[in-house]
Parts: structure tokens; C-alpha cells; sequence
């Protein structure tokens, strides 16, 4: 059973892998897609809709819904490789910012504990949001593809980031990434500071060489104010002038340690997490807002080839033969169909094989395909209502064609299960053996079972 099956895929995803098949397509040429366009017709909807529909067909046949979800445990694996890096850091600054000698200079250690944030953040402003993060999403999406195993991974990033630019989305989702890592950093650094406050007995003091008293007063006091206003403690004028180093009278104070501690505490919150948090959440916000207005560009050339196909003026009778392209897989793993009731049909059949041959009453009879007209309508047909169980009769001593083997693999994928009937043949026609052999290879690699009776039971009943 395919990924699909098991749960929806969302509308960002079928984008996605619309915009993997679409580039796939530009650089290698144009795919198989007769079954993929049939659904997709029997699906209705407008055309962007049936685009997305046979996007979706053609991923779960080649295997890209599979390599799309291991793609996404691979970004998975980076989150999570971001996220404990953020921790370690938070830690680190915090563990920076008290550590050394004593007492603790508090301009210093408020420069250890926000100047690498607020230098991230001013390159953030200047050259990811003004450019949209070029670099570091290209090298994101590289590293992703990197580790991920599936040989379709490769394939994937350079469609998201093609999808993410042309959707705008980019700044929006590499917006999230970064002020959420810098948020948790922020986050592990105040929880560090509080446990290494509440564990040890810190003495707080300022010292300078250019700057007089007063101006450190009007320093602390403008930083602290914002804080203070949300309820952290702010030094006064005469706790800061006492915690002058060269005095050192601040120091050994209770009242002058707990305050300059919750100075500390709040410029990092104020300062540092309530404006990476604020960011985070216009991020996504933007994110949201934009991903609402997805939409696919009908104008590109590989998606406007498609028009007469998926939403045609007549139906069109198809390709009688095309040489096999890559990516269609001959074993590819059918979808889950429930379908009803059953169903016979015999392919490529002659005047030595009467037919129909006597059927239950539960059983239909489609007939013969043997034209482009029959099969295509025969295609229609069970697109529209899959039967739960077919079977295909076929004449062994015709030669195994590529074409009758494709429409076999069709057919079989529009039933919820299928056997391939090979026919004996008459007692006065000469049984070529190496045909039954060839046939029996080429039906065992399309992953289809074969009978050599007629199924009349397991078609009326289900089982033997």
C-alpha cells in the first residue's frame, strides 16, 4: 500500500510533488502518463486541480511520495540537530555571562548574554530578509537531501525551494527557522541563568575607565526601564553608583545583588525573547497568509501542455505503442481499491477463442479490447467504476508486447484485485512453450497473479 493510502496528502504537499514532477519533466522530457491523465479526468475539478491529481498518480507510481516522507524525517533529523545546538548555546552564554572572576561586571555580562543575538538578528534584517535567504536555504535544503536515503531525495529540495520562491514563501519559512532556533537558545539560556542563580551566590558591579558614575546610572537605568514596566526589579540611582567596583560597597549588599539579578533576568527576556518570540509568530503568521494563496502558475510551459490532455474537447484515443520511459515502474505498488462486483475482459483475442465463455450471473463480461478505441474506453470505464475483483484473459501464443503488458498493469491497478487468465490453447495449434515462459516472467515482474483455469470461482466468490 503507498503512503496516500494510509493518510492524506496535504495541499502543500501535492504542490510539491507537482512542482518535483514539473521539473522532472522540464530536465528529463515528458513521462508515461496515460493512466495518471485518466484519473485525473475521472477526478474532475478545475484544471490546477487535475494537475495536482496526475502530480499525485505519477509520485506514488515512481516512488516520490515515499522519498517525500523520508525527506521529511531527514529535516526532521536537522531540526532536532538545530534544536540541541540552540540549548548547548543558550547554556553556553548564560554559563559565560556569570562565570570568571568576582564579582560579575553586569554590562559585560549582559553583552555575553545578548550581543551574538542581536548581531544574528541585525544580519537577519539586513541580508535574509532583504534577499529572502538565498544561501542559507539552498545549503538547508542541500544538507537535507544529503542525508536523506532515498534515491529520489536529491530531486525534492530544488522543487521545494523553486515552490517556496515562487509562492513566496521563503523568507517566511526560513523566518521561522531562525528566530525559533535563536528563541530556544534565549529560552535555555534564561533557564540556565536561573539555576546557576538560584545554586550559587553572585556579586554584581560595573567598573569603567572613560565613562563617569553618572553616565552608567542613565545607562542602567534606560535598559532596566522596559523590564521594570512588566515587573522585573530595577536598581536605584544609589545601588547603582554603590556597585562602582573600585568602592566594591554594592557588593557584599543583599538588596543590591537580588536587584541587579532581576536586571539581568528581565533585559534578557524583554530584549531577547519577547522580539525573537514576536518574530517567530509573524513569521508564521506569513507563513499561513501566503500558504492560503497557493496556487499553481497555469502559464509555465510544462503545465500548459497538459490542458488538452487533462481538460480535452473530445476524448483522445491515446498512443498506440510508445518506447517504455523511465519511471514507469512495471511493479509499481497498486493503490488500495475497494471496488465492486466483478469483471472479465480479454485482450487481443482471435476467432480461435469463442468468446464470452459462460459467466455467473455476479460476473460482467467488458468485452474485448483489442483497438485504441476499446481500450481507452475500457480504461474510462474502470476508472469510473472499479470492479473488486478482475480478471484479464489473454491468448499466451501472441508474442509478450510492451503495449498489452502496460495496459495489463493498468487495469490491474483500477481493481481492488486481478489475475491474468492465460488461455489454453486449441488441441489443433501448436503450443510454443517458450511464449508460456516468457509471458509467465514478464506477469511475475508486473506483480500480478496468473491462472491457467478458467477463474469463474474466484470471480464469483472471491477465493478458490
Amino acid at each position: 500500500m503507498t503512503p496516500s493510502a494510509n493518510q492524506a496528502i496535504s495541499p502543500f504537499d501535492r504542490h510539491w510533488l507537482a512542482e518535483t514532477v514539473r521539473l522532472s519533466e522540464g530536465h528529463g522530457g515528458p513521462r508515461e502518463d496515460s493512466e495518471a491523465n485518466r484519473q485525473a479526468r475521472a477526478a474532475g475539478g478545475s484544471f490546477e486541480t487535475r494537475v495536482l491529481t496526475r502530480a499525485e498518480r505519477l509520485a506514488e507510481r515512481d516512488g516520490l511520495v515515499g522519498a517525500l516522507e523520508q525527506w521529511r524525517q531527514s529535516a526532521g533529523v536537522m531540526l532536532l540537530a538545530l534544536g540541541l545546538l540552540a540549548i548547548l548555546l543558550g547554556g553556553t552564554l548564560a554559563g559565560a555571562a556569570l562565570e570568571g572572576e568576582q564579582p560579575v561586571n553586569v554590562f559585560w555580562a549582559l553583552g555575553s548574554l545578548l550581543g551574538v543575538h542581536l548581531l544574528a538578528l541585525l544580519v537577519w534584517t539586513v541580508t535574509l530578509a532583504g534577499t529572502g535567504g538565498g544561501a542559507v536555504g539552498r545549503l538547508w535544503l542541500w544538507l537535507v537531501g544529503r542525508i536523506s536515503r532515498h534515491g529520489h531525495g536529491a530531486r525534492l529540495g530544488p522543487a521545494l525551494w523553486s515552490l517556496l520562491q515562487r509562492a513566496g514563501l521563503t523568507r517566511w519559512g526560513l523566518g521561522i527557522v531562525v528566530h525559533a532556533f535563536w528563541l530556544l537558545a534565549l529560552l535555555s539560556a534564561l533557564a540556565t541563568l536561573l539555576a546557576m542563580l538560584s545554586a550559587r551566590r553572585y556579586g554584581f558591579a560595573w567598573e569603567t575607565t572613560l565613562l563617569t558614575p553618572e553616565a552608567f546610572v542613565t545607562l542602567t537605568r534606560a535598559i532596566g526601564g522596559l523590564p521594570s514596566l512588566l515587573g522585573f526589579p530595577l536598581p536605584d540611582v544609589d545601588t547603582v553608583r554603590a556597585s562602582n567596583l573600585d568602592q566594591g560597597a554594592g557588593v557584599a549588599n543583599e538588596a543590591a545583588r537580588q536587584a541587579w539579578a532581576g536586571w539581568l533576568l528581565g533585559s534578557l527576556v524583554v530584549y531577547g525573547i519577547v522580539p525573537r518570540a514576536l518574530l517567530l509568530a509573524a513569521c508564521a503568521w506569513g507563513w499561513q497568509r501566503q500558504l492560503g494563496a497557493l496556487t499553481l502558475d497555469a502559464t509555465l510551459p510544462e503545465y500548459a501542455i497538459l490542458r488538452d490532455r487533462l481538460v480535452p474537447a473530445s476524448t483522445p484515443l491515446g498512443v498506440s505503442d510508445p518506447a517504455e520511459p523511465e519511471g514507469i515502474a512495471a511493479h509499481a505498488e497498486r493503490p488500495h481499491i475497494a471496488g465492486q462486483g466483478a469483471m472479465l475482459v480479454a485482450v487481443e483475442l482471435d476467432e480461435r477463442h469463442p468468446w464470452p465463455p459462460a459467466l455467473p450471473k455476479q460476473v460482467t463480461d467488458a468485452g474485448v479490447a483489442d483497438t485504441r478505441a476499446q481500450r481507452q474506453q475500457l480504461l474510462e470505464r474502470l476508472t469510473q467504476s472499479p470492479p473488486a475483483r478482475l480478471a484479464i484473459a489473454c491468448d499466451p501464443m501472441r508474442s509478450v508486447d510492451r503495449g498489452t503488458l502496460r495496459l495489463i498493469g493498468e487495469l490491474a491497478r483500477l481493481a481492488g484485485a486481478a489475475r491474468v487468465w492465460l488461455l489454453t490453447s486449441p488441441p489443433d495449434v501448436f503450443v510454443d512453450e517458450s511464449r508460456w515462459a516468457q509471458w509467465r516472467e514478464a506477469l511475475s515482474e508486473l506483480s500480478i497473479e496468473t491462472t491457467e483455469s478458467a477463474p469463474m470461482t474466484w470471480l464469483e466468490h472471491g477465493h478458490d
